[in-house]
């Protein structure tokens, strides 16, 4: 008889709580982050809002990634229940933590030998790993067995693109994500980059729109192109507290994909303190990143 399986991922999907939790009945595990002295959890900390108006005055947050312990935390409860476990997790080319989760799930495995653990370095960040969790659920849902959904998710992940804008770089370098040179080219006036997410799951620059209208227009041009000959049931969209400008990506999503079912979300705190206020990104399933 097949043992059941528990998808886990991690805070940095950015979906709303509820949703990850009840809808897709997901556990995660958070990271967290230091702001003005505090420490805070991912996802029930502060609320989108008042983190970035707390960038806006000034403060600078610093994040920590997974530890071990914490991991092996998360993970033991799963197989003492004798679930089997696939963790889907945040690209290794922006932190940490995959790796300590493979640390807890190497040392759980001889614990626990009857248990299968598998566990995937997805190379996506922010709702790019959340519409891969999204596809595991469903695909569980459909009767997919652990293999075939840990299979699918490696030979999917590179297709999952991540189209973003972003006000200014000065946070993605502060926190080692871009050169200096990037970042004082990217914080000429009115000039606004695009980014994508490359393949070794790092973050980079790809060109820059004059005025923000325009990086908002390019981005969903980006997905345009890439998502042609895919079949998208969903397009997900995150947001650096500028929902209007999030809204005016999903209009146009729905005008030149003719897709209508678009998740909105203000982006998590921990991949905020990188990309600071003003960021907008589209994720879909598309041919190449």
């Amino acid at each position: 008889m097949m043992r059941d399986y528990v998808i886990i991922t991690d805070s940095t999907v950015d979906l709303p709580k509820e949703y990850v939790t009840e809808t897709l009945g997901v556990p995660y595990i958070p990271l967290s982050y230091v702001m003005d002295g505090e420490t805070y959890e991912d996802m029930s900390g502060l609320s989108g809002k008042e983190f970035f108006d707390r960038i806006r005055a000034g403060s600078m947050p610093t994040t920590s990634q997974i530890t071990p312990e914490q991991a092996r935390n998360a993970l033991e409860p799963w197989l003492k229940e004798g679930k089997d476990l696939l963790y889907l997790g945040f690209s290794s080319g922006l932190s940490g933590s995959y790796n300590s989760v493979r640390v807890a799930a190497r040392e759980l495995a001889e614990e626990y030998p009857e248990a299968q653990i598998i566990t995937v370095d997805t190379l996506c960040a922010c709702l790019g790993e959340g519409l891969l969790v999204y596809k595991a659920v469903k695909m569980k849902k459909e009767g997919k067995n652990l293999e075939e959904v840990a299979k699918w998710c490696e030979e999917n992940k590179l297709h999952v693109c991540h189209d973003v804008t972003i006000d200014d770089l000065f946070h993605l370098h502060r926190g080692g994500r871009v050169s200096k040179a990037t970042a004082i080219l990217g914080s000429m006036v009115k000039v606004k980059p695009v980014i994508h997410m490359d393949n070794e799951g790092k973050l980079q620059v790809i060109g820059k729109e004059r005025g923000r209208k325009k990086s908002l227009n390019r981005i969903v041009d980006m997905a345009v192109e890439q998502a042609k000959g895919w079949d998208n049931d969903i397009i997900m969209i995150t947001h650096g507290d500028c929902e209007e400008d999030a809204n005016y990506v999903a209009e146009l999503v729905r005008k030149k994909m003719g897709i209508d079912n678009i998740l909105i979300n203000c982006i998590g705190t921990v991949i905020g303190s990188h990309t600071g206020p003003g960021v907008v990104a589209v994720f879909c399933m598309g041919d190449h990143r």
